[in-house]
């Protein structure tokens, strides 16, 4: 494999995913109700400060496809993700390949950003979209945001009929700054299927929406389409999570306090 074409994601790379997402092994569940599961990965990855989270919901009124349309969909994200603080597509690597910035809020910590290599792969009733982080280098890292770290985050949808699937994400990821690795995690389990919720709420509304928004335009489906700048994938390198500073938040906190005060 080239150089060029190293960093892309082959089909080695979204068969571990799709294992992972269905595996019981390395996995401890820790809610189950209504239609919805969470685990948490054990036992711990290698990076002590990395957080595995996997959660599983059963949609009875969506198709899969549409919930795929709403997640690779960047202009319908800015009607129903709240958190979002910033996100764009910065290049098209390959036809089913690109890298993209998002930032967020976050509840009482500083808020994060990220920079990533996104791939996706449909397979008869299967959709697939991975994300890992990068180093692009005209985004480095920000003093408003704390860069996180997303190793290997993704989704995974499968028909089980006409207008039901199942809806699968799965993250490890390393949010970096100061926090407590329990408190990210025990944080992660509550919110991870919230924003499961939002994005099958979302999608519940997506079809009447894009009827009034370029219907016909779905440049994840149809690469052509595509208008983003092509980008060579050797231009990037995978981002590392022990490379980046930890920020301590408390201490910026403080410290931007007493600049006020002053």
């Amino acid at each position: 494999m080239s150089r060029c074409s190293s960093l892309l994601p082959d089909e080695a790379v979204f068969a571990n995913f799709r294992r992972q997402c269905l595996s019981t092994d390395s996995w401890l569940k820790k809610y189950d109700s209504s239609g919805m599961q969470v685990w948490i990965e054990v036992p711990a990855k290698k990076d002590k400060y990395s957080v595995g989270t996997r959660c599983k919901m059963t949609i009875k009124d969506v198709s899969a496809a549409t919930m795929y349309d709403v997640l690779h969909d960047g202009q319908y994200r800015k009607e129903w993700d709240s958190n979002m603080m910033e996100s764009y597509d910065i290049a098209r690597l390959s036809a089913n390949a690109d890298v993209g910035y998002y930032s967020w809020r976050c509840p009482i910590i500083k808020g994060r950003d990220v920079v990533t290599l996104r791939s996706w792969q449909v397979k008869d009733d299967e959709y697939v979209i991975v994300n890992f982080s990068v180093k692009h280098p005209k985004h480095p890292p920000c003093s408003n945001f704390v860069r996180a770290v997303s190793i290997l985050t993704g989704y995974l949808i499968k028909s089980t009929g006409p207008s039901s699937c199942t809806f699968i994400y799965l993250s490890q990821a390393d949010p970096k700054g100061s926090i407590p690795k329990v408190v990210v995690n025990t944080a992660t389990q509550i919110l991870a299927p919230k924003v499961m919720k939002g994005v099958h709420q979302a999608a519940v509304k997506y079809s009447a929406w894009k009827q009034a928004h370029s219907p016909h335009q779905k440049p994840w489906l149809y690469p052509e389409q595509n208008t983003l700048p092509v980008m060579d994938p050797a231009e990037l390198s995978i981002q590392r999570a022990d490379s980046l500073e930890n920020v301590d938040e408390v201490t910026q906190e403080d410290g931007q306090e007493n600049e006020d005060s002053s």
